[in-house]
């Protein structure tokens, strides 16, 4: 298998790492939008190369990973499933446009390409997948992180909250999914996923917590419908090199990807 990974930063870099040491990848080709990023990791693999376009790999490319941004994922994605390559989002909020995302996966479907999104940072997917058929009445997402990995949020700026000031437990956000993976796009890429998975971006709740005693971030999905009720409570390990990502959702996006280039489905 040969995999493009767009997106050298925090996962895009461990992913072309863990991708290096599977014997089904033969080639891995890399970009970023900055060179040298990419050209830093390629230096320490073996079946890495560095490439200018997307769509000039998709003629001898397998799988095409996107780890990079909300606005990456909107050029890419179009253009890689109407070649009928698969493709693997790690920017979920980038189909928060109902518009946009109906599109890509007709053309995919016209196309027969696949797209995969992993579970990421959040635990209980699995249980959400399987109530959603037979419909569910409320599903929320409460996310609380520490100042690092909400500094420099711009919604945040904008309503005057300096993260750095804040001394105790305090709720900075509260309402939909749709509204919230807009507004923090490099934070909560896991609501698009439970939007995706349950009962869609205008019906998920969702609340930001910031407390400045924690180390790790956690999310705490909670769900009700006719098969009860679930709730399901993940602490993670923020990545040393990227405070706002979790170092789970590096781990499900290596997991994913072994699943793929394996043709393995195991608890689907």
């Amino acid at each position: 298998m040969r995999i493009t990974i767009i997106g050298c930063g925090s996962i895009g870099s461990k992913l072309a790492k863990a991708a290096d040491e599977m014997n089904e990848v033969k080639r891995i080709y890399l970009m970023d939008i900055r060179k040298d990023v990419a050209e830093g990791v390629a230096s320490k693999l073996k079946k890495a190369i560095v490439v200018q376009s997307v769509e000039e790999e998709l003629y001898h490319c397998d799988l095409v990973i996107e780890a990079a941004t909300q606005a990456a994922a909107r050029e890419v994605l179009p253009a890689v499933v109407s070649r009928g390559v698969d493709v693997m989002i790690m920017s979920v909020g980038s189909l928060v446009d109902d518009a946009f995302r109906e599109a890509v996966f007709e053309k995919a479907r016209v196309s027969e390409a696949k797209v995969f999104i992993p579970t990421g940072a959040l635990c209980g997917t699995d249980g959400l997948r399987s109530a959603s058929g037979e419909g569910l009445d409320e599903v929320e997402l409460i996310t609380t992180k520490g100042p690092k990995s909400l500094a420099d949020v711009q919604y945040l700026v904008d309503k005057g909250i300096d993260v750095a000031d804040i001394r105790e437990r305090t709720v900075v956000y509260s309402g939909t999914a749709r509204e919230a993976v807009s507004i923090f796009p490099k934070n909560i890429n896991v609501a698009a996923t439970v939007s995706l998975l349950g009962i869609g971006f205008d019906r998920t709740k969702v609340t930001i917590v910031l407390d400045p005693e924690i180390k790790d971030n956690s999310h705490e999905l909670r769900l009700k419908g006719k098969f009860g009720e679930m709730v399901c409570h993940t602490y993670n390990h923020p990545e040393p090199d990227n405070p706002k990502t979790s170092h789970l959702a590096t781990l499900s996006a290596i997991s994913a990807l072994k699943r793929i280039v394996r043709n393995e489905w195991f608890g689907i």
